[in-house]
């Protein structure tokens, strides 16, 4: 169990050939004393080369370590966010704390930053949502995003990823902890968002960071592997939808409302459920909630709680080629195999006249049908066809944006706004949960 707050290790840019650092303020320099301006880190090599601005090298090695002096902070003028979904772009970002420039041996480097655990988290409360969301639910995003973290540190020591069970017919894969090698997490969705302190645009980012300061979310004397996504879609999903086959008991299946449903259980259930637009805290289009819960570019995404996507069959093929890399031929079926509780396919048959794969579990799902990423595996197929029987479309109704475990951070953030306490929202969405202060 954690008793002291840690400093946190997370990848700005991975693999790059080379990279602008603007630092704001003075940094130092082992064997150089300070710097400060422009700096540009290249691989060369396999050595890492720092220059100053006048373009005079002034590090070379595998490693270099800039330390922040009092107040420092840098700039990055292009960050790769939303990588391989659809609100994928560049930033320009400001962080705070130390820099590792690190080689990884294949010809690039990491550029790496260190960081205390809630300085970091500061950060990821106003990247995931929006600093304008309510107070409380920013106080319930800290305590998950930072028992998550840390559960998952923990969880990496024992487990590897990805996890990947492939037969002749059949590739089920999951990505349970991240793979990264040299530093703890990455700066994007993949791990946490992690966008700099521009984003930190409201007193409440620091008020929820020091209300919350330590506190973590525990079940049965342990840190919880608090997950959370976007919007649920009216029903929160269960863990092995998505990851391994066991049951997280503070990770249910849980309606996003007050009123209880039963769960989905049939091919029928399902498709009754994704063709209704039932009530939920996630289920909102009121625009002014939106504006304050959300970041600007997850604002762009307005159909998270009922979506559709249609395509034609040679569409669908070519997409199936390029992102399963299996050429399955003309596609013959899309079949649900199997559903969690919220309808997430977590096993789905894809019959071509050249290949038949059942392919699993959730992520693996939304990659392979997708140009980017589906919202979610949350679907339902329809198939229109030609006078001679083949499909001529694809028509995939679905609901809700992300895996679907543990946090619904739209219907959380809609919850605070209802006046709802984050002690409330983390009840609800980790039933039988406590909240404890371990530093």
């Amino acid at each position: 169990m954690i008793a002291n707050e840690p400093k946190i290790k997370v990848a700005l840019l991975q693999k790059c050939g080379k990279a602008e650092i603007y630092l704001h303020g003075n940094y130092f320099l082992a064997g150089r004393g300070t710097v400060g301006g422009r700096v540009t880190a290249e691989i060369s090599g396999g050595c890492i080369c720092l220059k100053n601005q006048e373009n005079t090298q002034i590090a070379r090695d595998r490693e270099i370590v800039l330390t922040g002096i009092k107040k420092s902070n840098f700039t990055l003028p292009e960050v790769n966010i939303g990588i391989d979904f659809h609100w994928q772009q560049n930033q320009r970002q400001t962080f705070r704390g130390d820099i590792l420039l690190s080689a990884t041996g294949y010809g690039s480097f990491h550029l790496i930053n260190i960081i205390l655990l809630e300085d970091y988290l500061i950060s990821v409360i106003s990247s995931e949502m929006s600093a304008k969301a309510p107070l409380e639910f920013l106080k319930t995003q800290a305590i998950a995003a930072r028992s998550w973290l840390m559960a998952m540190l923990e969880k990496k020591k024992t487990v590897k990823a990805p996890q990947r069970a492939e037969t002749e017919n059949e590739i089920i894969v999951w990505q349970d902890v991240n793979n990264h090698e040299g530093f703890d997490v990455c700066a994007d969705d993949h791990c946490q968002r992690y966008q700099g302190i521009t984003k930190i645009i409201s007193d409440n980012v620091e008020k929820a960071i020091e209300s919350t300061r330590g506190l973590f979310l525990l079940s049965g004397g342990k840190i919880c592997d608090a997950r959370y996504h976007k919007c649920c879609g009216g029903r929160t999903e269960i863990f092995s939808t998505a990851w391994e086959d066991i049951s997280v008991p503070y990770l249910p299946s849980v309606t996003c409302d007050s009123i209880s449903r039963k769960p989905i259980t049939t091919e029928e259930e399902a498709r009754d459920w994704l063709h209704s637009n039932p009530p939920a805290h996630c289920n909102t289009d009121d625009q002014e909630i939106l504006n304050r819960i959300l970041p600007s570019f997850d604002r762009k995404t307005t159909d998270f709680y009922r979506w559709q996507m249609i395509c034609k069959c040679e569409e669908m093929e070519e997409i199936l080629r390029k992102k399963s890399g299996i050429d399955f031929g003309r596609l013959q079926n899309i079949e649900p195999l199997a559903r969690g509780f919220s309808g997430r396919i977590y096993k789905l048959k894809i019959e071509g006249s050249k290949r038949t794969i059942i392919a699993g579990k959730e992520l693996e799902i939304r990659r392979w049908l997708s140009p980017t990423h589906l919202l979610s595996s949350a679907f339902v197929v329809s198939l229109e066809k030609n006078t001679d029987g083949t499909i001529s479309k694809i028509i995939l109704d679905g609901g809700g944006w992300g895996h679907g475990v543990g946090l619904c951070q739209i219907g959380a953030a809609v919850m605070a706004e209802k006046g709802f306490s984050a002690e409330e929202i983390l009840a609800h969405y980790f039933p039988g949960t406590t909240v404890r202060k371990l530093y």
